[in-house]
């Protein structure tokens, strides 16, 4: 029998740390979704990367570090939620793996786990809000990420989401599931590699002639608005969450600062 969710959860914002330091209005549509999904919400100024360039790296000891950084920040709340599948699925899954060989640190890593979610995943699954609603009239195409999809199973939650914004008309990318060649580090390390896959997604998204591109991942996000902006096309990229909290008036990812004439 699953644990009774507290009326007004208080929950910890894993901001990440692309959000902080290159998107920061997706932290501020997260904080937005949860206060309006009930929940009481704190930004804990302690808090750092999860880990996950270091672990990627090999580097299991200053990950050690970080995650019990992680841990002894958010373990007093109530739920730990990040708009990121990719920071979420670290948190969630490979915290346990770095103390197996720790008995306080691991117990302490599975009590985070359970009750660390990823954005989408925590509104649709454990809090189940049905007052997420906006306006944005436009086609948009959505992004599945790696993490989200193969990680934590971020399928059909974002959509079920988008059907309620008012004017918004999703159109599949027949190749929506395939990876964008981001993957962290694989990007730095395979940069070839990692081209020709971003311009297979890239080309998949032009197929879909719409005017957005929508995902989770920011990290995603970033690659394929840079590929576009470099191969010449104006499309408007977002994370989801700056659509379902009606908070579109600025610029998209990689977009120019608007300027009034």
């Amino acid at each position: 029998m699953s644990e009774a969710i507290p009326t007004s959860p208080h929950v910890g914002l894993f901001v990440t740390c692309l959000v902080d330091l290159t998107r920061p209005s997706v932290g501020f549509a997260t904080l937005k979704l949860l206060e309006l999904a009930g929940c009481q919400v704190s930004v804990p100024v302690m808090q750092t990367c999860c880990g996950q360039p270091a672990y990627n790296s090999g580097d299991r000891s200053d990950t050690r570090d970080i995650a019990k950084q992680v841990i002894e920040t958010f373990e007093e709340f109530d739920y730990i939620v990040a708009p990121s599948g990719s920071c979420g699925g670290m948190i969630s899954h490979h915290y346990l793996d770095l103390f197996k060989d720790d008995d306080t640190w691991e117990e302490r890593a599975k009590n985070l786990a359970n009750k660390t979610f990823e954005l989408i995943v925590f509104l649709s699954d454990v809090i189940k809000t049905n007052k997420i609603n906006g306006l944005c009239k436009t086609t948009a195409t959505y992004h599945d990420s790696c993490s989200g999809l193969r990680e934590l199973s971020i399928k059909d939650q974002p959509r079920e989401f988008l059907k309620n914004i008012n004017g918004l008309k999703l159109v599949e990318g027949k190749k929506s599931e395939v990876c964008c060649g981001f993957g962290g580090l694989f990007c730095v390390k395979y940069p070839d590699i990692s081209e020709k896959m971003l311009d297979e997604k890239v080309d998949d998204i032009l197929q879909t002639e719409t005017e957005m591109v929508l995902g989770g991942d920011l990290g995603c996000l970033m690659n394929i608005a840079g590929r576009l902006t470099r191969r010449g096309f104006e499309k408007e990229v977002r994370h989801i969450a700056e659509v379902l909290a009606d908070m579109t008036h600025g610029p998209g990812i990689a977009a120019p600062e608007k300027t009034e004439a």
